[in-house]
C-alpha cells in the first residue's frame, strides 16, 4: 500500500513503549480481573468506565500513552498519593502533541468553519446536524481528551462526526462498492475508531437517553458496516475486534431505537448484530444480541419471543463463562415469563438470576455490562411483579432500585423514579407516586426517552381518578404542562 501524504507539520507516528509500572500495579491478577477492578474502583466514586482486559493491554503495551480525565480519576483514586507518570503514563500535553487545543468556548461563536470542517455547520436537512436548544450533547461534540492516540484522532472524528462518507474518504473508500482490486486494509487505527463510537453513544445514552441521539448514532454504524464489506483486515484478530465492534455498534443503536419507541427499527438492529455475530463465531455478542432482543420483545407485547431469546442467550453465555451475564439473562426470561402470567416460571428464573448474581463480578463480564449492578437487579424484579399485578411488591423493588441508583446516572435514575411512580399509583398510594412523579418530571430537562414518558403517561392516567388526594393536582397539571411542551 502507498504511503499517504502528510500535512506538513502533522505529528508522525510515535513507536508504543510498554508500560512496566503499570504492569506491576497489576501485580498476579490477570488482565481481566484487573480490569473488573478498575471498574469497581469507578463505580466507588461515581464515574462509569467501560474496561475490559483489551483495554489494560493496550495500557501496558504503550499504546494508551496517557488516559482521559475519567480512567485518570479511577486510577488516582485505585492508587492514592501517585501521580499520572509515577503511574508510568506520559505527560497530557507531551501525548497531545501541539499543546492545548482551543476549547469550543475558545472559538468565536460567529467565526464560520471551512466547510467540510468537523464541526462546521451542514446544509439544512442535512442528516446528523445538531443546534436545537437544550438538545442533549451531540455525538459531534469534539472531544479534546481521548485515550487512544493523536494519530487515531482523524478516524474517531471521521465516526464521531462525519458519518459513513466522511469514514469512508478518511479510509480511501467512496459510498459506492469498492472494487476488490481498490480494498484498502483495515488495522488498529479503524477498529479503534468503531470501539470508540460504542464507548460514546453509551456515555451519551446513559446522561441523556435514546431520544435524539438515535439519527446521530446510525452515521458510525453504516461507517462500520461499510468497513466490514470493504476494507480487508491485515490480521485475523483485527477482523475480529472490527467484526465485534460492529456487531456492539449495531447493538447499541438498537438500544437507541429501543429506547425512542422505534421497535421495528431496533429489531432490525439486533437481528444485524446476532448475524454478525454468527458469522464472526462470536458467543459473547451473540449473547448480547439475544438478551437485548429479549429485552425489546417483552416491551413489544411478544412475551413468548422474550422468553425463547433469553433462553438462547443463556446457552450462548455459558461459553463466555461470567456469572452476571447469565443472572442478566435469567432476568430477562423471568420477565418473559411474567408477561405471559407464570409467576411460577417467572420466580424460577429470579431464583436462577439471583444465584448468579450472587457469584458477583468477574474479569470475564463484558465490557457492555457495566450498567448492571444491584439497582438493575432490583428495577428487573420490579418489572416482573408489576406485570403479575403484584403493585406493591414491584413498589418495594423499584424503591429500593432509586435508592440505591448512583444520581450521576440520570436516565437509569429517571426510569427507577418512573417505574416506581406508575408502581404506587396502581397500590393505592396516589400521594406518594406523586412525588415520585414530580422526581421524574425535574429530570426530563437532562432525559430524553420515549419508554419514561410513556411510564409518565400511565401514572398519570391511574392517578386522574384521585385528583383530590394530596399533591396529586399539582403533579397532573406540571405533567400536562411538560406534556404539551413536549
Amino acid at each position: 500500500m502507498a504511503s499517504s501524504s502528510r500535512t506538513p507539520g502533522a505529528p508522525s507516528a510515535r513507536p508504543a513503549h510498554p508500560n512496566p509500572v503499570f504492569r506491576r500495579l497489576r501485580g498476579s491478577r490477570s488482565p481481566g480481573e484487573f480490569a473488573t477492578a478498575v471498574r469497581r474502583a469507578a463505580r466507588e466514586i461515581g464515574e462509569q468506565v467501560s474496561c475490559d482486559a483489551r483495554y489494560i493491554g493496550r495500557v501496558e503495551s504503550g499504546e494508551i500513552r496517557c488516559p482521559n480525565y475519567a480512567y485518570e480519576r479511577v486510577f488516582l483514586h485505585m492508587f492514592p498519593g501517585r501521580t499520572l507518570t509515577d503511574l508510568g503514563f506520559a505527560a497530557r500535553e507531551d501525548v497531545r502533541g501541539r499543546g492545548r487545543r482551543p476549547a469550543p468556548a475558545d472559538t468565536p461563536h460567529d467565526a464560520p468553519l471551512p466547510a467540510g470542517t468537523p464541526g462546521a455547520p451542514r446544509p439544512p436537512g442535512t442528516a446528523g446536524s445538531a443546534g436545537t436548544p437544550g438538545a442533549p450533547e451531540p455525538l459531534s461534540t469534539p472531544r479534546p481528551h481521548s485515550d487512544i492516540d493523536e494519530e487515531s484522532d482523524v478516524l474517531r472524528r471521521a465516526f464521531m462526526i462525519g458519518g459513513p462518507v466522511t469514514a469512508a474518504a478518511a479510509l480511501g473508500h467512496g459510498p459506492d462498492s469498492v472494487p476488490a482490486q481498490r480494498r484498502r486494509r483495515v488495522g488498529d487505527a479503524e477498529v479503534a475508531a468503531v470501539e470508540e463510537a460504542v464507548r460514546r453513544i453509551r456515555l451519551l445514552d446513559d446522561r441523556h437517553g435514546g431520544d435524539g441521539l438515535y439519527q446521530q448514532a446510525a452515521q458510525p454504524l453504516r461507517a462500520a458496516y461499510a468497513l466490514l464489506d470493504s476494507g480487508t483486515a491485515a490480521r485475523a484478530s483485527t477482523a475480529h475486534r472490527l467484526h465485534a465492534g460492529a456487531g456492539e455498534l449495531a447493538i447499541s443503536v438498537g438500544w437507541l431505537a429501543h429506547d425512542s419507541g422505534r421497535f421495528d427499527e431496533a429489531r432490525s438492529h439486533y437481528a444485524e448484530a446476532l448475524a454478525t455475530a454468527r458469522v464472526a463465531g462470536d458467543p459473547g455478542l451473540e449473547a448480547h444480541a439475544f438478551c437485548n432482543s429479549s429485552f425489546l420483545a417483552r416491551d413489544a407485547g411478544r412475551h413468548r419471543e422474550a422468553v425463547r431469546t433469553a433462553q438462547a442467550g443463556q446457552q450462548a453465555a455459558r461459553e463466555v463463562r461470567s456469572p452476571r451475564l447469565l443472572a442478566l439473562l435469567a432476568l430477562r426470561e423471568a420477565g418473559g415469563w411474567a408477561g405471559l402470567g407464570d409467576r411460577s416460571s417467572c420466580e424460577q428464573s429470579l431464583a436462577r438470576a439471583h444465584g448468579h448474581f450472587a457469584r458477583g463480578p468477574a474479569g470475564t463480564d463484558p465490557e457492555w455490562m457495566s450498567f448492571f449492578a444491584e439497582p438493575e437487579l432490583e428495577a428487573l424484579q420490579a418489572q416482573c411483579w408489576s406485570a403479575l399485578g403484584e403493585w406493591a411488591r414491584a413498589a418495594r423493588h423499584a424503591r429500593r432500585a432509586a435508592t440505591l441508583q448512583d444520581h450521576r446516572f440520570t436516565r437509569n435514575l429517571a426510569l427507577y423514579r418512573a417505574e416506581l411512580a406508575c408502581d404506587l399509583a396502581r397500590a393505592g398510594a396516589p400521594d406518594e407516586a406523586a412525588a415520585a412523579g414530580d422526581e421524574v418530571l425535574a429530570l426530563l430537562g437532562h432525559v430524553r426517552s420515549s419508554r419514561i414518558h410513556a411510564m409518565l403517561a400511565d401514572t398519570a392516567a391511574a392517578l386522574r381518578p384521585h385528583r383530590a388526594a394530596s399533591g396529586v393536582g399539582g403533579f397532573l397539571e406540571r405533567y400536562e404542562g411538560a406534556a404539551h411542551r413536549a
